[in-house]
């Protein structure tokens, strides 16, 4: 499987070096480095728009030092991964990919429609609850530590852990 562990959110503008101070608006890129995704955490002043290569990307707001991390569960960045992750065949964006789906079920933005095997493969349908586009995603079978694997790769991945 491939590893998915990024550096946490470093507070720091990837453009200036210059540190991002608490309450102000940052952007980060979500980049494909190989088989792994890099996050770069850019300034207001250092953002020139995605970098070349980028996946996905997002703004927020630096919050206080102290303050503790609660993931957010940001429905249109889930949206974003999920549709870009679309077609892929390796195993760990299949993987990556299922479980954003269920987060988003859970965030009710998709809404599981149907489980239909072929052959070895077991393929579920899902339905956006905004745009009515049925989207189906391949049920990995992951085992419980293998879906808290992933799914810590997917909040590490969004600087959400």
């Amino acid at each position: 499987m491939t590893d998915y562990q990024i550096e946490p959110h470093t507070r720091r503008c990837a453009a200036t070096g210059r540190d991002l101070q608490p309450g102000e608006r940052f952007y980060t890129a979500l980049l494909e480095e190989g088989e792994h995704f890099a996050r770069k955490d850019y300034s207001s002043d250092g953002w020139q728009g995605p970098p070349p290569g980028s996946f996905s990307y997002w703004t927020g707001k630096v919050p206080p030092a102290e303050a503790a991390h609660k993931a957010r569960f940001d429905p249109e960045l889930l949206m974003d991964c999920f549709l870009r992750l679309d077609g892929q065949s390796d195993p760990a964006r299949v993987n990556f990919r299922y479980v954003v789906g269920l987060l988003l079920m859970r965030r009710k933005r998709l809404r599981f429609e149907q489980a239909v095997t072929d052959g070895d493969i077991e393929k579920v349908s899902l339905r956006c609850t905004r745009t009515g586009a049925r989207h189906e995603v391949i049920n990995p079978r992951l085992g419980e530590e293998e879906m808290m694997q992933v799914q810590s790769e997917v909040f590490k991945v969004l600087g959400w852990q």
